[in-house]
């Protein structure tokens, strides 16, 4: 027959009035109960230290206070600071805090953030999707699949006025899609050409270009400047 539901302590009475009757083995008694032995021993132990009370479940809070737990007026001061400053975070608070408590009082940043995240106020940050590394082809196996863009370096014209050609060529067949020449390597000439020759012949996987303007930049965000992007 199953065994009704009952609170613990109910099960510890039933448990311990069935190990008193001795017509069980603790082994019997055990697998009745689904406990293992050193439970059992464990629960006949207090009952028989304390009677029926020792049976009643402990409370789990630890006796003794950490100590190096935050105090109560310091948690407070905390809540307090981030109640008039809802928008603001660990490091700000932290700072505030030297306003009204001692260095030695203080905590760490780490400690106010997980204070704060204690009591529900720090909204959790949204992680960062991974992006997969695009790998350099350099041995392209088809045409339009690895393209090279570069300025083949300025030269006099008849007119005393320098020329920079911009070449873009497929890596697969060394077709040179254009050959235009710029009188400035300036951004709104660079990104005209582009588009054109995007448009007649498609866009390749790969642009494979040099490291310097326009192309790329040490001061741009992941060295990227405005035509790359």
């Amino acid at each position: 027959m199953p065994r009704k539901e009952s609170t613990i302590m109910e099960q510890k009475i039933e448990f311990i009035c069935e190990w008193k009757t001795r017509n069980y083995t603790i082994t019997e008694v055990c697998r009745n109960f689904e406990i293992s032995r050193p439970t059992a021993y464990k629960i006949i132990a207090r009952f028989e230290n304390e009677g029926y009370e020792g049976l009643k479940e402990l409370s789990r809070k630890p006796r003794r206070v950490h100590p190096n737990a935050t105090d109560e007026k310091m948690v407070s001061g905390i809540l307090s600071l981030k109640e008039k400053h809802k928008l603001w975070g660990a490091k700000k608070i932290h700072k505030l805090l030297y306003d009204d408590f001692t260095n030695q009082e203080i905590r760490s940043v780490l400690t106010v953030h997980n204070i704060l995240k204690k009591h529900g106020l720090v909204k959790s940050q949204k992680r960062l999707r991974r992006v997969k590394p695009i790998h350099p082809i350099f041995d392209p196996k088809k045409c339009n699949e690895v393209w090279s863009a570069d300025y083949k370096g300025k030269f006099l014209m008849g007119n005393k006025i320098y020329c920079h050609p911009l070449t873009i060529a497929d890596s697969k067949s060394r077709f040179v899609f254009t050959a235009k020449g710029h009188y400035k390597e300036n951004f709104d000439a660079e990104k005209a050409e582009f588009k054109r020759v995007f448009r007649k012949y498609g866009i390749p996987k790969q642009i494979h270009t040099d490291n310097g303007s326009p192309f790329g930049s040490i001061k741009a965000i992941q060295r990227f400047t405005r035509l790359s992007y």
